[in-house]
């Protein structure tokens, strides 16, 4: 039976996938197996294959475990949306009961671990009603959360890890991913994040270039 991880974002753009490739390449220099799994992707593009995600690519390629296209992102949408509206656009409405029944492959995974990335933030709407983060809670899921270091960075994560607690999930440690070269302050940000996320601090990683893995600047809490 897997682990799986749920990687959650301050924001769109944080840095997530980067982080989890890592996770996933740090895993495997341990010698564990370890998939990465994207529930939900808006922004897609049309392929001969089908509609694609970059994101769900790249974690495919960090991945232990050559999986089917629509076991890794089965709900895929082409707007570079939000993803209900993307789906409603479609005359598709997301919920968690159609999340759990996309996702039921999953019990069959051959790999000891999951790493399950979100798309945009922790409150990212399933609809009216719902959230991702509603699934993630239900699941009982450990979360590692990406703190996308830039300006405005405190507030966004501040706020993150306060809901978290509020909704009663379980954060196991935050990584700091410094999206923004010219950020000014930044170790100050960093050390204020630091004296206030009551969960360790799994890595702080510096601003990298397109080629360049974070595996080296991040550690998994097992």
């Amino acid at each position: 039976m897997s682990f799986g991880v749920f990687i959650s974002g301050t924001d769109t753009d944080c840095g997530k996938t980067r982080i989890t490739c890592g996770l996933l390449e740090k895993l495997q220099s341990q010698g564990k197996t370890a998939v990465g799994l994207k529930p939900i992707s808006a922004g897609c593009q049309q392929t001969n294959q089908g509609l694609r995600n970059t994101d769900a690519l790249a974690l495919m390629d960090a991945s232990s475990t050559p999986l089917p296209y629509e076991t890794v992102n089965p709900l895929a949408f082409e707007p570079p949306i939000a993803p209900h509206i993307a789906a409603e656009e479609q005359q598709v409405k997301l919920s968690i009961s159609l999340l759990n029944q996309s996702i039921q492959d999953w019990s069959k995974i051959p790999a000891q671990f999951q790493l399950i990335e979100g798309a945009g933030g922790w409150l990212l709407p399933l609809n009216q009603e719902e959230t991702l983060a509603d699934w993630v809670v239900a699941h009982q899921l450990p979360i590692i959360l990406v703190v996308g270091m830039k300006l405005g960075c405190l507030n966004h994560a501040l706020l993150t890890v306060s809901h978290i607690k509020q909704q009663g999930g379980i954060l196991i440690g935050w990584i700091a991913n410094h999206i923004d070269p010219h950020m000014q302050y930044a170790e100050e940000n960093y050390q204020f994040l630091k004296s206030r996320i009551d969960a360790p601090c799994l890595g702080r990683v510096p601003y990298l270039n397109q080629d360049q893995s974070a595996a080296d600047y991040i550690q998994f809490p097992v």
